[in-house]
């Protein structure tokens, strides 16, 4: 019997049919809904969540998607996926608004606008918990004592700051256990970037001196601190002390310095963030300015993801909220577009900060050129962007009609394998896509097998196989019909023939038939440019030209996962190297390790000493002596 052929009259009557049954859905949970504020969730059939809401009034809200007819496409869409609803009261709308960033952040709802990059900012940690306080580069949340400066865009602008603050005011930069062990000035104290407390070579009271100008220096007051530095070089040139005359020029020349390179563009803004987005072709870049102590922090841009319908003011509001989820908001805040719910964001934020919180979209005066400076640093991200993007798609589509394809892959994940003779083995997968590497998709993999005689002989192909194995068994439990981005376009893997038959072994092993894989082996000589790649069924390896862009591309993301790979291996293998084996004693810590340690000299001296010796030992009495040797002679 012949199909009768699809029309779009039919599809219509099906979408509709959908809709309704969504419809139907939420329509069943509205006489239980309170009229408080809170906020709601949208979910599917497998309990992900679709969109998160907040509400005024969460009945009234909820009951607009019972009507599909009066909404955008996009929502339409969403409605007939919905089979669920789920909501949670709050006091306030501002409550509400605040758990609804913080929902967004934590479920990444597909209808909802995301800020995907989520990444903390470093700042400056003056601390308290010493009797002489370091000066560091810190990220994170807040919970050693001191006093913290920032945000700053990035670890750059945060170094930067530090180097000329090192010049200006001399303070430690050196952890506590370095600092209680010196014995005699470092480097830093030679080339006059360090005072020297370690050692005596300043007093207390002369230390706290130099740590309250540095916090006067970074709130503002820089103009103080200047007037008293000159004030101080010319009482000692007067003195006839040139020394320390030239001191006090090198401080003042270094704070001006940071002035120059800071306060350029502040327009006066002691605490400001400035907000700024530009919006073109369905795509928008949102561009973010810190100013503190009435000085630049530094620039970061963002790439909220969105529908094409969503408005300037709609995403900018939508940005605020989730972007301002992880990091305190300043005392003002100016944007480039009115925000829809601008009291409410207000009060939300003032309850984020614990302070008064100012939103203001300036249009005229200084404070307007500073946004416009901003626009224009977004339109220009934004700008190269999208050509970065336009470049990237046409190398997948080479590699695509290279490797024979079905269509444009969107994830690629590369694999290799790190290991010194098998021991501290890695595997490594690093993801790239339409818009570059992914660098929050890595994963590394510690490999499990390295104690059997394959692995300890260094079997990469052992390894490989362990690290496919472990990464699509999961998907294929968790994700099946490949709907939830579990699952990549293409398969790369480091390596020859050997790799690619151990990588196909997997795939069969695990029933995965129709996944693209191919493997890109070093050229004779391990020479770039002479890469050969080899395909599943193909004997001849393909062999692109030496000035073929998609082998620039191939060799730039094999070598961004033999980087990844090499460097998770590194770093475990300095976490073996530095532990001893004291750690393997049950009920030694850290305490009574530092206290073995210095009394004996190394661990192997406390492996062979006897239970009276360890009696000696500060806080280890009898009993811990007895473990301890115990531990150390088994058969005794």
């Amino acid at each position: 019997m012949q199909k009768q052929p699809i029309n779009d009259d039919v599809v219509e009557l099906a979408e509709n049919a959908s809709h309704n049954k969504g419809a139907d859905a939420i329509k069943v949970r509205l006489p239980g809904l309170p009229t408080s504020p809170g906020v709601y969730r949208m979910l599917n059939d497998e309990g992900d969540v679709l969109y998160v809401g907040k509400a005024k009034n969460i009945r009234k809200r909820v009951t607009s998607y019972t009507k599909p007819e009066r909404q955008s496409l996009r929502i339409r869409r969403m409605i007939a996926q919905t089979v669920k609803l789920e909501i949670v009261k709050t006091e306030t709308e501002a409550e509400a608004l605040l758990l609804e960033s913080d929902l967004i952040k934590r479920y990444a709802p597909r209808y909802n606008i995301l800020l995907r990059d989520d990444k903390s900012f470093p700042m400056i940690l003056i601390t308290g918990d010493h009797d002489y306080p370091q000066i560091v580069k810190y990220r994170g949340a807040r919970s050693r004592s001191g006093q913290y400066f920032g945000p700053f865009a990035s670890v750059w602008a945060v170094n930067d700051t530090l180097a000329l603050l090192q010049r200006a005011f001399l303070l430690r930069t050196c952890s506590d256990a370095v600092f209680a062990n010196r014995t005699r000035p470092c480097l830093l104290y030679q080339i006059k970037r360090c005072c020297g407390p370690c050692v005596q070579r300043i007093s207390k009271d002369a230390y706290d001196n130099l740590v309250s100008e540095a916090r006067e220096f970074l709130t503002g007051d820089s103009q103080k601190i200047q007037r008293k530095l000159a004030e101080n070089m010319q009482a000692s040139s007067d003195a006839l002390e040139f020394e320390m005359a030239a001191q006090y020029r090198d401080r003042i020349q270094a704070l001006s310095r940071v002035q120059s390179k800071h306060e350029a563009l502040s327009a006066g803004l002691d605490e400001a963030d400035v907000i700024a987005l530009y919006h073109n072709s369905g795509q928008t870049c949102v561009e973010v300015f810190f100013y503190r102590g009435s000085r630049s922090y530094g620039n970061r841009a963002y790439f909220p993801s969105h529908a094409k319908e969503d408005t300037a003011e709609e995403i900018i509001e939508a940005f605020v909220g989730q972007f301002y989820a992880r990091t305190l908001p300043a005392r003002l805040i100016l944007t480039s577009h009115k925000l829809p719910n601008h009291d409410l964001v207000e009060e939300a934020l003032k309850v984020r900060g614990g302070h008064k919180v100012e939103i203001r979209m300036p249009t005229r005066g200084e404070k307007k050129r500073v946004i416009d400076n901003a626009v224009d640093n977004a339109r220009d991200a934004l700008a190269r962007r999208m050509s970065e993007s336009a470049s990237q798609r046409k190398l997948l589509e080479g590699l695509a009609d290279a490797l024979s394809l079905d269509g444009l892959p969107e994830r690629i994940e590369v694999y290799d394998n790190s290991h010194v003779s098998g021991t501290n083995a890695i595997g490594a997968m690093i993801v790239v896509g339409s818009e570059g590497f992914m660098k929050s998709a890595y994963r590394k993999f510690n490999i499990r097998r390295a104690g059997t005689d394959a692995a300890s002989a260094g079997d990469d192909y052992d390894m490989m196989r362990e690290v496919l194995e472990r990464r699509f068994s999961r998907p294929i439990k968790e994700d099946p019909d490949r709907t939830k981005g579990q699952w990549p376009d293409l398969v790369l893997v480091d390596g020859g023939k050997g790799q690619l038959s151990a990588a196909l072994g997997v795939f069969e092993q695990l029933g995965i038939e129709d996944l693209a894989l191919a493997a890109i082996a070093k050229g004779p000589d391990r020479n770039a440019g002479r890469e050969k790649i080899f395909l599943p069924g193909k004997a001849e390896a393909i062999n692109l030209g030496h000035k073929d862009p998609v082998l620039y591309f191939l060799q730039r993301i094999r070598d961004e996962a033999h980087r990844f790979a090499i460097g998770t291996h590194r770093a475990k293998r300095g976490k073996q190297i530095t532990r001893s084996i004291l750690d393997e004693v049950p009920g030694i810590g850290a305490k009574r390790k530092k206290a073995l340690l210095h009394h004996f000299g190394a661990a192997q001296s406390v492996a062979t000493a006897g239970i009276k010796d360890l009696e000696t030992v500060e806080g280890i009495n009898r009993a811990i002596a007895k473990k301890i040797y115990d531990w150390f002679h088994p058969e005794d």
